[in-house]
């Protein structure tokens, strides 16, 4: 009980420090400044909302008879928020196609070394620059 407390209190923390980050970016932007009671209200709301979100996740997997919570689930519990709706499928088309670029990226090359082709100089001298794409399309 006491870690699970401790991971509670940890991810408050990170939460709280977000959210301060964002209202001082937000600040200086509009020129306003946000008190520290209105940043900690924003925080406690989000740690809430959250909770709320992550909880309703758990509900629609499990209705499902799943115990993976899918993009579907997390676009069901967006609908009531029309942008977030649409940010996420968004957000969830993009990685579909990064995802589906690397699987065929990856069979291409699979299927040149199936076929006795050797690897381009670049790969074979073990140029990392593919790599760095893939990760820069995941981050």
């Amino acid at each position: 009980m006491g870690d699970e407390f401790s991971h509670s209190q940890r991810l408050k923390a990170a939460i709280h420090f977000t959210v301060a980050r964002c209202c001082e970016e937000v600040g200086q932007d509009c020129e306003k400044n946000f008190s520290k009671l209105a940043i900690a209200a924003i925080s406690e709301t989000t740690f809430k909302q959250c909770d709320i979100f992550a909880k309703d996740l758990e509900a629609f997997a499990r209705h499902a008879k799943r115990t993976t919570v899918t993009v579907e689930d997390v676009k069901l519990a967006a609908r009531r928020s029309a942008s977030l709706a649409n940010y996420i499928v968004q957000k969830s088309e993009e990685l579909t196609s990064n995802t589906k670029e690397q699987k065929e990226r990856r069979k291409k090359l699979t299927g040149k070394r199936k076929s006795g082709d050797s690897l381009p100089a670049a790969a074979a001298e073990g140029d990392d620059s593919s790599m760095a794409g893939d990760q820069n399309a995941l981050g």
